[in-house]
């Protein structure tokens, strides 16, 4: 968890010296990157909301997307996490929002992906999402896994932006 927090510190920092919001939506990380940014002292500077859409039921409460924007579309795949990350930038009016979508564990998920298995997505001015694969079956190793995963893809977007 030190690596976590110490990620997201350096995030934080970093969107507050540039002005910059952030907004999450997350599934099986279960919170721990909205807790993780949320750790760091002035985090009211840069953090805007965010939900855990752990189920259909959560998506249409929490995050309003049309059901039309998910026809051909399934979850723990790249294409709604890049739309989740989306919203949360869209619906909070964020610079920047964050995502998550998999399988913690110990088991798959209805879709047929192993436990291990996530998609993180950033949206901002600079977009990007990536598939995880750990190969494990430690719920709690796997949450701290896509969270820091999350937050690695951020810090990768941010140094894009810096470049």
């Amino acid at each position: 968890m030190e690596a976590l927090y110490a990620l997201a510190a350096e995030i934080g920092e970093r969107l507050k010296a540039r002005g910059e919001k952030i907004a999450v939506n997350e599934s099986s990380s279960g919170g721990l990157i909205s807790a993780a940014l949320l750790s760091v002292p002035g985090a009211s500077a840069y953090y805007l909301g965010g939900a855990v859409v752990y189920t259909p039921k959560a998506r249409v409460l929490l995050t309003d997307i049309p059901r039309e924007a998910l026809e051909g579309m399934r979850s723990s795949s790249e294409p709604y996490a890049q739309l989740l990350a989306r919203n949360a930038r869209e619906r909070y009016g964020a610079t920047w929002g964050i995502s998550e979508t998999g399988a913690a564990g110990p088991t798959g998920n209805p879709y047929g992906d192993a436990a291990g298995h996530t998609c993180v997505a950033v949206a901002g001015p600079v977009e990007a999402v990536l598939t995880i694969e750990t190969a494990e079956s430690d719920r709690q190793a796997n949450m701290l896994a896509f969270a820091m995963a999350s937050l690695s893809l951020l810090k990768r977007a941010l140094d894009a932006m810096e470049a």
